[in-house]
């Protein structure tokens, strides 16, 4: 080996380890049910998620917090429970067994647990949002450790500021990886730009429609996935039409972007969403059923279409929504929202309420009976 050639050990930390990558190790690391510390400066937290704990591995979380541990869960959550708490819940489960846990966490009809809850701080609220970088259900068993405790010390260890900084840096952080051609059915031909980027590296595609003007006023829709009707034509609610609309329209006005966002169920996953369809199917709408997983109205962020956006050189737009809560995202991050254009679906009577939770419940701009009264 050449004399200045540094040493493997010493090029090791050439490649860092930045705030992001150790975002991304905590919730992989809560999505194979194994314990993780979050630190603030002296204090500690060791927690677990729900989701996606085994009865066996929850049994050695319990004994090794010494039957100190505690459910956290969210507001929303809380107050399915009847309880209201501005920071989320803290219920003792010192004596508890697995499948109370499930129904303190997100079951239906579950009596308030006994005792009083004690309120959620900082740490808490760190582990729901590793949680949801994981797409796990924002239920989390922990305990606070003392000086001295040692038994988690095994566990990856994520710093407050690191969760803040990296989660922060991941959803800004996008680079293109490739373009090319793609003809679509109805549309003609168009281009898929793929983004890459996020916690855990997800690609985003960018669907370019015509020709547009980029450095003018470009028509975009951003639209998240929805694997039920974008693909599978579900008739409970109404992406898959709005997907294809939104394409339709781009061509008519002469060529525009769709941003396909890879955050199904609002930004919960795909089993969050499975679990709150089971709830509508019970009665709940989508609101409410998403309450009960302990979710807020929508848990979406428009980090990578910001980053999309300004990757293709595009800083102003005409937006294909109906969402006014989606424009004020991307005008609070500097793009110039210039007007919007709405983008309705066919109504069924399987999607009839769902549009109409949005409209009162969302502020959705949907007139669901004059869209009834236009399609007969």
């Amino acid at each position: 080996m050449n004399a200045t050639s540094p040493s493997p050990a010493a090029a090791l930390p050439c490649f860092g380890e930045t705030a992001a990558i150790r975002c991304e190790r905590a919730a992989a690391e809560l999505r194979a049910g194994r314990p993780l510390v979050i630190a603030e400066g002296d204090r500690r937290l060791a927690t677990m998620a729900l989701d996606s704990a085994s009865p066996a591995g929850f049994a050695a979380f319990a004994r090794a917090a010494g039957d100190r541990h505690y459910l956290f869960l969210t507001s929303p959550r809380a107050r399915t429970l009847g309880i209201d708490s501005a920071h989320g819940i803290r219920i003792a489960l010192a004596g508890q067994d697995f499948d109370t846990l499930a129904a303190l966490a997100y079951l239906r009809d579950t009596p308030s647990p006994g005792g009083l809850p004690s309120e959620g701080d900082a740490l808490d609220a760190a582990a729901v949002e590793v949680a949801r970088l994981g797409l796990l259900l924002p239920a989390l068993v922990s305990t606070t450790l003392h000086a001295g405790d040692s038994a988690f010390d095994g566990c990856l260890h994520l710093a407050l500021d690191d969760l803040r900084c990296g989660a922060a840096q991941a959803g800004q952080d996008y680079e293109l990886v490739t373009r090319s051609p793609v003809p679509l059915r109805d549309v003609g031909m168009t281009e898929f730009a793929v983004f890459r980027g996020g916690v855990a590296q997800r690609d985003q595609v960018a669907v370019i429609v015509g020709s547009p003007d980029l450095q003018g006023v470009v028509p975009v829709r951003v639209h998240s996935s929805c694997l039920t009707g974008d693909l599978f034509g579900s008739l409970k609610c109404d992406c898959g039409d709005q997907l294809r609309r939104a394409l339709r329209t781009l061509k008519e006005l002469g060529g525009g972007i769709l941003l396909y966002l890879d955050q199904e169920g609002r930004g919960t996953g795909i089993a969050a969403k499975m679990r709150a369809y089971g709830y509508q199917h019970e009665g709940l709408d989508t609101i409410d059923a998403d309450a009960q997983l302990g979710f807020g109205a929508d848990e979406r962020r428009y980090g990578s279409a910001i980053a999309m956006l300004r990757g293709l050189g595009v800083q102003r737009i005409q937006l294909l929504t109906n969402n006014p809560t989606k424009v004020q995202h991307l005008r609070n991050a500097g793009i110039e929202v210039l007007g919007c254009i709405p983008v309705t679906g066919q109504i069924t009577p399987e999607n009839e309420q769902y549009l109409r939770t949005k409209a009162a419940r969302a502020g959705h701009h949907l007139d669901v009976d004059a869209l009834i009264m236009s399609a007969q």
